[in-house]
Parts: C-alpha cells; sequence; structure tokens
C-alpha cells in the first residue's frame, strides 16, 4: 500500500488527493494535535462514569430531528433551533438541553459525486456540517444562547461506521492505513468464485447466508453475526456485502467483502486494528465536537457493536457484548471526560451488557428496556411487565439515574427485547401469577403490542421490518384508547390522547435519571400516512411514517413540508408560543411536571424500592431524595380510577 507520493499514475494520484482532502481520518487530525501534552487533559477524573453530575447538567433534554424541523424563508435549521424564542420556551418548560441530531456531513461519494444519505445523516462522511442544515458558525451561536439559558448543546459521534465516503473509498483503494478503518477483507482472485456479481449501477451486493458461511469455513470472514439487523429479504439478508473489483493505487484488481452492522452504505469501523485508526478518527471527530463547536455531551451512536470474532453460540460470531466494545467505550468515554464533557450512549442490547458497557464507559445509556415496557403498560393498562423490567434492571446494577428515559425519537418504537431474546431466552420469569421462560414472555409481549398498535386496531401506524412499530407517541396514546381513524378527531379525543401523552412523560419524568422529549412530542404529531413518504420506504424503512416535519415556533407559515422535504406532519397540539400561552396545553401541563422534578432534586434520587400493588395498572416507585426525604412515585397507567393502600 503506497502512500500518495508513490503513486506513479497521475489520475490516480489526483483521485487520491481528492479523496484525501474530504477524509474524516484526515480531517480530524488538528483537534487531537492541539490536545497533545496540554494540562487541560489531566484536570478532571475520567475512569468513572459520571451520571449525576451529567444528569444535574441538564436534567430534560429536547432532541430534534433536523430533516424534520421546519424553519422561515431564509432561516436554516440551526438557525431555528439557535432562536432565542425557543430558548426562552425550553426555559420556561425547564428544558436544559438541545441535542440537534444528525447535521454533519452524510452519505458517500461515487467517484467525484456525492450521494445522498441511507440512514437520516448517520451515515458520516465528514466532520462538517451539512449546509442543508446550516453552518459551524450557527452551531457556535446555538451554544452561546444555549449558555446564557442555562442550557448545552449535545452533538454525535457514531464509533460504529461511517457512510461510503472518502474513506471508504481510500480503503477500497488499498490506500495507505485506510483499509484498517474498516472490517474489510480482501477475498483473493481464486475465490471470486464464490461471490456474487455487482451490477454496473450498484458499488456493492448483499452476501447470502450461503456465501457467508462458506467465507467462514474458508477462513476468510468471521461470520454470521448473532442477529441481523434492518433484515429484509432480498435486501439485507446477512451482515456483509461484497465490492465489484476495484484496482488499487498500487495496480492491483481487489475484491472486497466487508461487514455492515445496519445498511450496506454503513461499513463497520474495525477498533482492532494494527492500525488503530478507527480510534484515532473516532477521538479526533470527537474533540472537533467538543473544542471545535462547543458541545457539553455527545451521543454515542451505535457504540455496542465495536467487537467481533469467531466462537459465538450457534456457530455465529460474538458480535454483541463484546469485550473489546467495553475497552472501545471506556478509551472514548473517558477521553471525552478528560476533554471536559460527558457522553451518553444509544444501546439496544441485554440488560447484561448495558452494566458490562456502563463500567468506564458512557455517563448515561437511553433506556431502551422500560420504553416498551411503558407503552405495554399504557396499552394493556397493566404495569406488570413493566414493574419487572425494572426489576431486571436493579438485578443487573443499573441505577436509574444513569439513564435517559426518552418519549418518541427518531427511531422505531423498538421491539428487539434484547434481554429476554438473547441472554435470557430460557430463564424463567414471573408475571401475573403465571412462569414463562424469556423467549415466551417476548413472543407474548410483541404479539400484544404488534396487535394493539398496528392492523385494524391501529391503521395509521406500520410495522417496521421484524423489530417494532414506526409510529409517534400521540399514535401510541390514540392506540391506547382505541381510536382507530385519526382523520376523524374531536376535541374531546384530542384531550384523551394528550392525557395518555401526558401519562407516558410522567411515567419517564417522575423517576431519576434525564428525561428527554421530541419535537414530535412537543407539537402532538401524527404519522405521515405511507403514500406522502412512499419513495422512502422502498427498502423496507418504515420510520419514515414518525418523521414527518413540526413547526415550533409558528414561523413557517403555511408551508407544506420541511426545506429537507419532509411533509407536514398533523400537529394536534400546535406550536410552543401557543401552547405556553395556555395553561392546559401539553407543553405547559409538561412544564410543570418538569419543574417539580428539578425542585425536588428528582433527577438525582436513589430508587429504593418497588412495591407490587394490588390494582395491576398502578406503578409506584419510592426514591431516596439528594437531601435525605422520601419521595413517592405513583402514576395509574390503567383505564379507571384506583384507591389503594401501599
Amino acid at each position: 500500500m503506497l502512500p500518495v507520493g508513490e503513486i506513479q499514475d497521475r489520475a490516480v494520484a489526483e483521485g487520491v488527493a481528492f479523496l484525501r482532502e474530504r477524509a474524516m481520518l484526515e480531517a480530524v487530525r488538528p483537534y487531537a494535535a492541539r490536545a497533545i501534552a496540554t494540562g487541560r487533559m489531566w484536570q478532571r477524573p475520567y475512569a468513572a462514569p459520571q451520571p449525576r453530575a451529567a444528569a444535574a447538567r441538564a436534567p430534560a433534554w429536547f432532541t430534534a430531528y433536523p430533516a424534520a424541523v421546519m424553519t422561515p424563508p431564509g432561516r436554516s435549521v440551526l438557525g431555528t433551533l439557535g432562536d432565542a424564542r425557543l430558548w426562552d420556551a425550553f426555559a420556561a418548560m425547564g428544558i436544559r438541553a438541545l441535542h440537534t441530531g444528525p447535521v454533519k456531513e452524510a452519505g458517500g461519494l461515487a467517484g467525484r459525486m456525492a450521494t445522498p444519505t441511507v440512514d437520516g445523516h448517520f451515515d458520516r462522511i465528514g466532520i462538517g456540517i451539512d449546509p442543508a442544515f446550516g453552518t459551524e458558525d450557527e452551531v457556535r451561536a446555538i451554544v452561546a444562547t444555549a449558555g446564557a439559558h442555562g442550557g448545552i448543546l449535545i452533538d454525535d459521534i457514531v464509533p460504529g461506521h461511517t457512510g461510503k465516503g472518502a474513506d471508504f473509498r481510500l480503503a477500497e483503494l488499498a490506500y495507505g492505513d485506510y483499509p484498517g478503518l474498516y472490517h474489510m477483507v480482501e477475498i483473493p482472485p481464486e475465490e471470486w468464485h464464490l461471490l456474487p456479481p455487482v451490477p454496473d449501477d450498484r458499488d456493492s451486493v448483499n452476501l447470502p447466508a450461503a456465501v457467508v458461511d462458506e467465507l467462514a469455513r474458508r477462513g476468510l470472514v468471521v461470520g454470521q453475526l448473532q442477529r441481523t439487523i434492518f433484515f429484509e429479504p432480498g435486501v439485507k439478508e446477512t451482515d456483509w456485502s461484497t465490492t465489484g473489483v476495484v484496482r488499487g493505487v498500487d495496480g492491483v484488481e481487489r475484491r472486497w467483502v466487508y461487514l455492515h452492522y445496519f445498511k450496506a452504505g454503513q461499513p463497520t469501523l474495525n477498533w482492532l486494528d494494527p492500525t488503530f485508526a478507527a480510534a484515532r478518527l473516532v477521538v479526533g471527530d470527537a474533540l472537533h465536537a467538543l473544542d471545535g463547536l462547543g458541545a457539553g455531551m455527545l451521543r454515542l451512536d451505535a457504540n455496542g457493536f465495536l467487537g467481533i470474532e469467531p466462537g459465538g453460540a450457534a456457530g455465529r460470531a460474538w458480535s454483541e457484548g463484546h469485550p473489546l466494545s467495553v475497552t472501545a467505550n471506556a478509551l472514548i468515554a473517558g477521553m471525552v471526560r478528560k476533554a471536559g464533557g460527558f457522553t451518553f450512549q444509544e444501546l439496544n442490547l441485554a440488560v447484561d451488557d448495558i452494566a458490562r458497557m456502563a463500567q468506564g464507559g458512557a455517563d448515561l445509556s437511553y433506556d431502551f428496556v422500560e420504553r416498551p415496557a411503558i407503552q405495554h403498560a399504557l396499552l394493556t393498562g397493566d404495569a406488570g411487565f413493566l414493574r419487572l423490567m425494572i426489576g431486571e434492571l436493579r438485578a443487573h446494577g443499573i441505577d436509574p439515574a444513569a439513564l435517559v428515559h426518552g418519549l418518541q425519537n427518531h427511531d422505531e418504537l423498538t421491539l428487539e427485547l434484547v434481554h429476554l431474546w438473547t441472554a435470557h431466552a430460557d430463564d424463567e420469569f414471573s408475571l401475573g401469577g403465571r412462569t414463562l421462560t424469556g423467549s415466551q414472555l417476548r413472543d407474548e409481549v410483541r404479539e400484544t403490542m404488534y396487535a394493539r398498535l398496528t392492523g385494524p386496531a391501529a391503521p395509521y401506524n406500520l410495522r417496521f421490518v421484524t423489530n417494532g412499530v414506526a409510529c409517534t407517541t400521540a399514535s401510541i396514546a390514540a392506540a391506547a384508547l382505541g381510536i382507530t381513524d385519526l382523520a376523524r378527531l374531536g376535541r374531546d379525543e384530542v384531550e384523551a390522547i394528550r392525557g395518555a401523552h401526558l401519562a407516558l412523560a410522567m411515567a419517564n419524568a417522575l423517576q431519576p435519571g434525564v428525561f428527554a422529549l421530541s419535537g414530535w412530542d412537543m407539537v402532538g404529531a401524527l404519522p405521515l400516512p405511507a403514500d406522502a413518504v412512499r419513495h422512502l420506504l422502498g427498502d423496507g424503512d418504515t420510520r419514515w411514517i414518525n418523521r414527518g416535519a413540526y413547526d415550533l415556533l409558528d414561523d413557517a407559515g403555511d408551508a407544506a413540508a420541511s426545506a429537507a422535504g419532509m411533509p407536514r406532519a398533523e400537529a394536534l397540539y400546535g406550536p410552543l408560543p401557543a401552547q405556553l400561552a395556555d395553561d392546559g396545553s401539553f407543553a405547559s401541563r409538561l412544564g410543570r411536571i418538569l419543574a417539580a422534578r428539578e425542585r425536588s432534586g428528582l433527577f438525582a434520587a436513589r430508587l429504593l424500592a418497588v412495591p407490587e400493588t394490588e390494582h395491576p395498572g398502578l406503578l409506584v416507585l419510592v426514591h431516596e431524595l439528594p437531601g435525605g426525604a422520601t419521595q413517592v412515585t405513583a402514576l395509574n397507567l390503567g383505564g379507571e380510577p384506583v384507591r389503594e393502600r401501599v
């Protein structure tokens, strides 16, 4: 693999130079260099996560989705998110952080032409801001406005993968240490007959399971993974794809097979390559977000999939709960703490794995365990499954104060219920006087939620491949109320949805940790009709129906879509200024809940007990507040008033 100065072919050298100018691995070098041998990197403890310090910095968050943010004419998404009026509203509600969501350059490169994002800007290809959303100066302006209102900005890094940008194209060319960035394998020419052809209009094809098994048998790849995320017949049947023939900078023709936990356009980074290129890229990206942009916290996206090796169960590779993921996350989170920031992770794994990843890792973890259980309680009027899952968190030493308890986010309502599916499928659980194995309990919960959230009961929601439901929080509330037609909502139905939505908010907010809500929650967004985003659903990704555009400040007039082209969602509650002028609105009522939460210090409390109750829909949580006082959350998620002595 030759450095650029030794490439004899001028056209190839020019192509490499073009790619290097755009490569993330090159762009992050200055930010790492600035931190070398400086005293500021030794002024803070970094070995142990600091969940309560992170939560105290911002107990309640607003999570944006840039493509859905509607803007007035001539103003960018980031300009809109930095509007002082919006931060006035946030401050009035007790919201102390803005998570911008993915706003950086994403997608890919085909030759010298940019290709669009394949996963909502989570396929990063650069450290710069995508001009479609704004500028770096506008990010820094948000930081200043947030600081003036006692808030912070939360940015994203993606330790698990990139898009098919300049870094991946340089890896395909076998240039420098770029192949070491990715979990990619050069297949010898004598084995090319095993690989399917790649059509002229594509740069890779997914490998059938039989081909992956044969490549593994021949010692070329580690094999199939424990589960195939985004599985879709004919689209993604395994986590491996192959390139066509690529002529490298050394003149050698190669075919590569590469790993992608998610979509084919998201090649997986290799955290244990001798070059340690992935670590250099990700840590440099984090320092750019902290030092270059001023972020106070970073989300680690897809950070549970950083280690893989042969020898897993059922002949599959060991790809979840791997010690390398624990080590790599401790490295990233420790570096961020050394630099003065905090991290949170989106980690949809078994509770055991979340506990292991918390050892030196991110300060906070997104709560994928309670979220579907809370929704299940509202849909069934029975909080038994929710109490059981809270018990599992306690049994594995997960502190609720280390969790981000969120309403809707950019993804589907995930029903993978990984804890019951992978690590504890054969364990026995007691629920409602019955004993079920983990796999039986998972199947029962999923069947119930699919039946009540999709199909004839709620045709406005859609199943998401095999693992969840594309919906909004308002449409979950509607389904729980037995509403089948969202086109015929009257005043009473809207008020009932708002009440159920607030019940879900209280179940998340009235416990220790961070509370987070989205723009869709704030305005009461309903799902988009599938026909409105049909062009985005071709690969089975139904999440686009829950990503409709919203107008937070009532500045977009009668625009039918966001600047990114997302159709406007129907908003039951309306924009923030009108809501905050109405004491009975969703935003005003939620603001009172958050004020009580922050005033009491509940976000920093310790969970003491989760008592069993006579009435199945009643959830009771007993906490010790920071000053030593006892606080009790009693929330009725059933359909009838209850009176009970606990």
